[in-house]
């Protein structure tokens, strides 16, 4: 599975596109609610409720978050750097918001979730790509 970072993406992009809920309003969500599990992050104005396609990455946030916090300020050793190589999470790509909303678009067209009523459409298919 690989799950897409924020790095190309501003902060006040929306992450859940179903609910129009930033990335910036996740964190925060996550710094003062502290929520423990990835499903709790559903009480952040719904993120994660409707088709779906965040899910992975809102769970990503949610992981980077945790890591951040455990995380001693010293320099690792390199024994700590190979445990955490052996649990480190799923491979990432980098996106822009655009990349983001069209990867979630092919995702509800080939049946991966349905949109609730007033969440951002889908893209039309761009058939330029497609060749």
């Amino acid at each position: 599975m690989t799950i897409c970072t924020n790095k190309n993406m501003n902060p006040d992009d929306p992450v859940c596109l179903c609910f129009h809920v930033t990335r910036r309003k996740v964190v925060n969500f996550i710094r003062v609610e502290k929520p423990r599990r990835p499903s709790q992050l559903s009480e952040c104005f719904g993120a994660g409720t409707g088709c779906g396609w965040c899910r992975p990455y809102l769970e990503r946030i949610l992981e980077d978050s945790n890591r951040a916090i455990q995380q001693p300020a010293s320099p690792a050793s390199s024994a700590d750097q190979d445990s955490a190589t052996e649990n480190s999470p799923p491979p990432v790509i980098e996106m822009t918001a655009q990349q983001y909303r069209k990867a979630r678009s092919a995702y509800v067209r080939k049946g991966g979730g349905t949109p609730p009523p007033g969440a951002t459409p889908i893209d039309p298919i761009d058939q330029s790509s497609d060749q």
